[in-house]
């Protein structure tokens, strides 16, 4: 028997939300499948507008607005009663405006980290069928946005997704010295923060466990463990139906264990990628003499003193096929990549076809 998952007053056969991963890897075809098959499909909202018909090369909010609201459109074409949703980092600067431009394209549910939403509930506040799910790696995290959602905005979240910084891939919310030390306890955590909300404010909250997540094993972990699902990011980047490049793709299947590591991004947040092409991400922009070229991040090492390198361009670059100076960010377990497979096949693998009386 699957149990499903709800959130807010949106509810799916299986537990599974895809993750939002920038720039235009997850986009609308990932989502809208995995949407359809019953889980949570989620498109990341950055840097959506760079790969658009609605880019001109100057007008980079005003394109991810628009780009972001087609988006929404064709992941519904694919999955008319799906349930999708979008990632909104709290660092980008044009952050309240993804919110809304989320909000008016049918967003059904808001994920958002790379910061504290503190005022995630001001942006939705004309959409309140949109549910708003927080990203936090703690429970201080967790008791921090509640605190100030219920006092200001009179709102709790209507689930939190729990991030392990040890193995999710991309910016990643904890100081650089503490990840890999073995002192992060993941399923501790999605137990305290579920119980914070028990106890503080009587209320059940769906608790999901992001990082590492690659397979059956590590899914029946994760709800053993207290999850009520789990958000799976690097395991559909290796499905067709994902928005990467195949060059992207093949990038998961070539790297070893060891080509994974931390960066430091420029939006001073360390991330999980290949990092074997880093110098090189680094070595373009200087050698093209290339200053901020969209203003993309409220706080930027690069738009401030070129330090690094622009990372949304680098990750543009990746997703289009720049496998020498485009930025692969990826999760723990990507080296595990061993096909390319469809979303159905992930689905069939996690949730066998005997188990599947609840859909």
């Amino acid at each position: 028997m699957v149990n499903g998952l709800t959130i807010g007053r949106y509810s799916v056969p299986f537990p599974v939300i895809q993750g939002g991963m920038g720039v235009r890897v997850s986009g609308a075809r990932l989502a809208g499948h995995v949407a359809l098959n019953g889980g949570i499909g989620i498109i990341a909202a950055a840097g959506l507008g760079l790969n658009s018909p609605q880019y001109d090369g100057n007008n980079y909010f005003a394109a991810d607005h628009q780009a972001l609201i087609d988006e929404l459109r064709k992941a519904y074409e694919i999955a008319p009663d799906g349930i999708i949703g979008v990632n909104c980092m709290v660092a980008v600067s044009n952050y309240d405006d993804v919110v809304r431009a989320a909000c008016e394209g049918g967003a059904k549910l808001i994920i958002s980290g790379a910061g504290l939403p503190l005022n995630l509930p001001e942006l939705a506040k004309d959409y309140p069928e949109v549910a708003l799910v927080p990203i936090v790696s703690s429970v201080k995290a967790a008791e921090l946005i509640a605190r100030k959602w219920q006092k200001s905005y009179q709102r709790l979240p209507d689930a939190v997704v729990v991030e392990d910084p040890d193995t999710a891939g991309g910016h990643l919310g904890e100081k650089a010295e503490k990840i890999g030390t073995g002192e992060y306890d993941q399923y501790g955590t999605v137990r305290g923060v579920r119980n914070y909300f028990r106890e503080k404010w009587n209320l059940e909250v769906p608790v999901i466990a992001a990082g590492g997540i690659w397979d059956r094993q590590d899914l029946q972990h994760a709800l053993a463990q207290g999850a009520d699902g789990v958000q799976i990011g690097s395991r559909f980047v290796v499905t067709e139906e994902c928005d990467a490049d195949d060059s992207f793709k093949q990038a998961y299947l070539n790297c070893t264990q060891e080509d994974i590591g931390l960066i430091m991004s420029p939006a001073g947040l360390p991330g999980r990628a290949i990092t074997g092409n880093i110098d090189q991400v680094r070595q373009r922009d200087v050698d093209l003499d290339i200053y901020c070229p969209s203003n993309c991040l409220k706080k930027c090492a690069y738009k401030q003193g070129r330090e690094r390198f622009c990372i949304v361009h680098a990750l543009d670059r990746a997703q289009r096929g720049d496998m020498e100076t485009g930025l692969i960010f990826c999760g723990s377990n990507a080296w595990k990549a061993d096909r390319i497979g469809t979303v159905k096949e992930v689905f069939e693998e996690l949730f066998p076809l005997a188990e599947r009386d609840a859909v």
